[in-house]
């Protein structure tokens, strides 16, 4: 015993107390970074993108010392030539990396291979690349999260009635995929019919407009999917106006807090929500990853939840 506490003791001494963290072979601190994050179009979606893009910062900062800026700067209206000419704007100030969700991937096209050339990490979130760019990319499974609303609506209307989808963006990828796999499921059900598709260009007051005038032309509407975070607000806006409340059946996505208040008053029955908040931290990083010069996965998935009355608190 007294030869093993001997051993003990001299390990003790040659052994240093606290090991030095050292940086990853082959990457490169800096005393600063400087991210810009582009969204599709002021909403309150891509606040909660900022709100995460800005921990992720925070979190940088207090781990490695370095100062880190993410400059959020967003379109007016989804608009691609809008949308382009901020990245190319901060393209021009030379930033650390750019994290955009595409409005149009071959509108975006030019823009993203001009900060290629430039050797300027890019990250995209809530969509996917153009074809044939390799660009690491955030999100959830589109597709999955639509076919949950739809097979939930289909549920709640026992596999029969006339159904509307609300489209957000037609040219954006996250919905066009999404409008796609709603087809899809109703197309499985022979009682369920499509009767109309709107868009409404992630407004919430398009939304409600076109909604009003879809269920105005169908008076037998029984239920709602939409593709957008903006679709389903405006959505059970026009189904409280028209005193369809419980008559015309929605079920949402994400989790803006409108949306949560209409699943807590009944005006929608749920929602398929991804994760804003983890897509604007996540792209920060694998920005920061990019910039120091660290490998990243080529996808990153977020998630989905289903979000009902019974799990929002």
């Amino acid at each position: 015993m007294k030869l093993f506490a001997t051993l003990l003791a001299c390990a003790a001494i040659a052994l240093p107390i606290q090991a030095v963290a050292q940086d990853a072979a082959g990457t490169v601190k800096k005393d600063s970074y400087r991210f810009v994050v582009v969204p599709k179009v002021v909403h309150p979606w891509f606040d909660k993108v900022n709100e995460g893009a800005q921990d992720a910062a925070a979190a940088i900062e207090a781990q490695t010392g370095s100062k880190v800026e993410v400059i959020y700067s967003a379109p007016q209206s989804a608009d691609v030539v809008q949308q382009n000419q901020i990245i190319d704007s901060a393209l021009a100030t030379r930033p650390d990396g750019l994290a955009l969700d595409l409005l149009d991937p071959s509108g975006n096209r030019a823009s993203l291979e001009e900060a290629q050339a430039q050797n300027i990490p890019i990250a995209i979130f809530d969509s996917i690349p153009p074809e044939g760019m390799a660009i690491p990319y955030i999100g959830s499974d589109f597709c999955e999260q639509a076919k949950i609303a739809s097979r939930r609506l289909v549920e709640i209307l026992d596999g029969k009635g006339e159904v509307a989808i609300m489209m957000g963006v037609p040219t954006a990828p996250n919905h066009a995929i999404r409008a796609q796999c709603h087809r899809e499921v109703f197309a499985e059900y022979p009682d369920i019919k499509v009767v109309a598709e709107g868009i409404d260009n992630d407004s919430i007051e398009i939304a409600q407009q076109q909604a009003a005038a879809i269920m105005q032309a169908n008076p037998n509407l029984d239920g709602w999917v939409a593709c957008d975070a903006a679709g389903p607000i405006g959505v059970g806006q026009a189904i409280v106006e028209a005193g369809k409340q419980g008559k015309v059946k929605l079920v949402g996505l994400d989790n803006l807090p409108e949306m949560l208040d209409m699943i807590r008053n009944g005006v929608a029955d749920s929602s398929s929500a991804s994760q804003p908040e983890l897509q604007g931290y996540w792209s920060v990083m694998l920005l920061w990853a990019q910039a120091t010069g660290a490998p990243v996965p080529g996808y990153l998935d977020t998630g989905n939840a289903f979000l009902t009355k019974d799990n929002l608190d």
